[in-house]
């Protein structure tokens, strides 16, 4: 699977746990991460990210282009609900593209958790 993964600065230490605890899961798919959440990720584990640009510089729409091209199948979002985000027009346009485009999201760690042991 092709699975892109996103953090809000705040959940970005809740999002590299997550796939420490998930890295022998995360090995058997390709992987694409906005570029904060990419560089961390990449600088922690053993796992090769491809990074796009940061969320706010456009890295959100890219992901979403990549959703709307047939590029990805799953995507785990860890949003921080308490903070007014500047780019919350390209987070918003980034869950609708996955509706329309049918791909699971995870906005939260409990759904995070289901996808990914849904992909064994």
């Amino acid at each position: 699977m092709r699975i892109a993964l996103i953090a809000h600065d705040n959940k970005k230490e809740e999002m590299l746990q997550f796939v420490k605890t998930h890295q022998e899961q995360f090995k058997k798919h390709i992987l694409s991460a906005t570029n904060s959440t990419g560089k961390m990720i990449k600088e922690n584990t053993l796992l090769d990210v491809y990074c796009h640009l940061s969320g706010p510089l456009g890295g959100d729409q890219q992901i979403g282009s990549e959703i709307a091209t047939g590029n990805v199948d799953l995507v785990i979002f860890l949003r921080d609900p308490l903070t007014a985000q500047p780019h919350e027009p390209d987070i918003t346009a980034l869950l609708r593209i996955c509706d329309v485009h049918n791909i699971p999201v995870s906005t939260n760690l409990a759904t995070a958790e289901v996808l990914i042991h849904s992909t064994s």
